[in-house]
């Protein structure tokens, strides 16, 4: 008898934060929702996957720039929407107050507690979508987001994805 039940080739490491990853693309602050995120070293790199019709991409190609913003429980309605529509028809940048950090290109949102701003090194590209992977040049944070000098989540109380 096993001691545990097969399941398939399934991805068990869900949870995973929902962030905002922002861009410009042909000029305008865009957003798109995502949950395909993650951790590439212990040092500053970061990986996003954008499917290869999303708007955003055209911006993380065009600028070799991104952001990735972590929104709050109370910012789902928002969240939510920038992944339903789409940056070719519908100004998502809009819906936020935006700043930038050291790179130009890569829009930040003030609402958002998380703020990495991130420059692109390397593109994987698949047969529907890209995994990007950025080195983070700069991470903001708000003050009351903070504990003993590092995040605490439980403060952030970020929207997880499963």
């Amino acid at each position: 008898m096993k001691p545990k039940r097969e399941i398939g080739a399934t991805n068990a490491l869900y949870p995973t934060p929902t962030v905002l990853v922002g861009t410009m693309v042909n000029g305008k602050s865009n957003f798109a929702t995502i949950a395909h995120v993650g951790i590439m070293s212990i040092e500053n790199l970061i990986s996003i996957s954008l499917s290869k019709t999303c708007h955003t991409n055209l911006g993380v190609r065009e600028n070799a720039t991104f952001s990735v913003n972590i929104p709050t429980e109370v910012q789902v309605k928002e969240t939510d929407y920038c992944g339903i529509v789409s940056g070719k028809s519908v100004d998502k940048a809009a819906l936020f107050k935006i700043f930038y950090g050291t790179l130009d290109t890569a829009p930040m949102i003030v609402e958002c507690p998380i703020n990495m701003e991130c420059r692109l090194i390397k593109t994987i590209e698949f047969p529907k979508s890209d995994v990007f992977v950025g080195e983070i040049v700069q991470t903001y944070c708000d003050e009351n987001a903070l504990e003993h000098g590092g995040v605490d989540l439980a403060k952030v109380r970020p929207i997880l994805f499963d």
